[in-house]
């Protein structure tokens, strides 16, 4: 998958305190559309994308 825009509909982890700190993103419009989860470094959101299948993003969230 190419890097996203910025303009792409990213979702920052409900436990991010917004004070900076380690937190990840990702973007539901882009699963639904290509059928994988993008997750992202929100302190980095041009840097890079790691993709992951969306069986594997559910058993993830479920393992949190």
């Amino acid at each position: 998958m190419n890097r996203t825009s910025a303009s792409e509909n990213w979702v920052k982890s409900s436990y991010s305190s917004g004070e900076g700190g380690n937190c990840v993103e990702w973007s539901p419009a882009i699963a639904q559309a290509h059928g994988v989860v993008p997750v992202r470094d929100s302190k980095l959101a041009d840097g890079p994308v790691l993709t992951v299948s969306a069986a594997g993003w559910r058993a993830f969230v479920a393992a949190l």
